[in-house]
């Protein structure tokens, strides 16, 4: 292995330390800070992200949801270095992505983050073996130590398509594997550069429900044996269970989230999923109540509040429609 690349061993026991970090704040790998971007086609503005709100721990899973048209896709270009915010703010393991130029990005993105895109075909050479797919991005990030570094990257490659069950198709062209299978391989050349983080934009849009199982199992070894961070875009709420945090992205801010925990039941002995649904609250105070909440309850233009001791009460409107003078 070059030194560049730490050991399997090393990063495993980086990802147990990783996870008995209790929070969030300074040590959030990803920061973003009241982000903008608009998008201007033919003289008309439109504002992709409106001052989202965003942190994801070191060495967190987590996925992100939300309808067509929420921004999220946006968030991940951005974050793959792939395009760039028009305002606010954001880092990614030190990188501050408004400030760095085309070299810059570049480099960014070969050696801080690793990207697997929905479409299998799109991730991988269709005339290099899965093992050369693995080994590529270490050739372009430069050859050290010649018959050596080459040595260790193929070595490096072949740890990777094992550790996610599939070192038997190492010598197979992509046209020669299943669709999981491409995506496994797709998953090993994200992970081939030890990147910070590693981002997937609907990594089981085209495959079965078994098949997304797999690959989610597969992101999961990662990040359990690597100790890399990953944020995964996804409509499937079946893959979005399976993660302890979900961010829900609406109109280009990060609206609700879901975290998940592990309880032991007293009475039976057996462990169960405890899932919580919060609100994100602005700097401004602003928040975004989940719709099917509020449609519930006929809550529409305005609510009513309450400040109690340990909370505040929301709850529909009760005043008829009337104005402050004529109450």
């Amino acid at each position: 292995m070059t030194a560049t690349n730490p050991t399997f061993a090393d990063l495993a026991q980086r990802a147990a330390d990783r996870r008995d970090r209790p929070a969030y704040g300074h040590d959030a790998l990803i920061t973003c800070d009241r982000l903008v971007r608009v998008f201007s086609t033919d003289g008309v503005e439109v504002q992709a992200l409106q001052g989202l709100d965003l942190l994801v721990r070191e060495g967190e899973l987590m996925a992100l949801v939300g309808a067509s048209g929420s921004g999220k896709s946006t968030l991940m270009n951005i974050l793959a270095g792939l395009d760039t915010p028009t305002a606010g703010a954001a880092r990614v393991a030190d990188h501050d992505l408004l400030t760095m130029n085309a070299k810059d990005r570049l480099r960014y993105r070969r050696e801080t983050v690793g990207f697997v895109w929905q479409q299998t075909a799109r991730n991988l050479l269709p005339y290099l073996t899965a093992a050369q797919n693995v080994a590529l991005p270490m050739q372009l990030r430069g050859t050290r130590n010649g018959t050596r570094g080459r040595r260790a990257k193929a070595e490096r490659a072949l740890e990777l398509l094992e550790l996610l069950g599939i070192a038997d198709c190492r010598a197979r062209h992509p046209h020669q594997l299943s669709g999981g299978q491409q995506q496994r391989v797709a998953i090993a050349v994200a992970l081939a550069n030890s990147p910070a983080v590693l981002l997937a934009d609907e990594p089981t849009g085209e495959l079965d429900s078994h098949t997304a199982e797999q690959i989610f199992a597969a992101f999961r070894t990662a990040n359990e044996h690597l100790g890399t961070t990953i944020v995964i875009v996804t409509h499937d709420q079946a893959v979005a269970g399976e993660v302890r945090r979900t961010v829900a992205i609406r109109d280009g801010r990060t609206s609700t989230e879901v975290l998940r925990r592990t309880e032991v039941d007293a009475a039976t002995g057996y462990e169960r999923v405890v899932a919580r649904e919060y609100a994100m609250l602005d700097r401004a105070g602003r928040l975004q109540l989940p719709a099917e909440y509020t449609e519930a309850l006929g809550m529409r233009d305005r609510v009513a509040l309450e400040l109690e001791p340990d909370h505040i009460a929301v709850r529909p409107d009760d005043s008829g429609g009337a104005s402050l003078e004529e109450r």
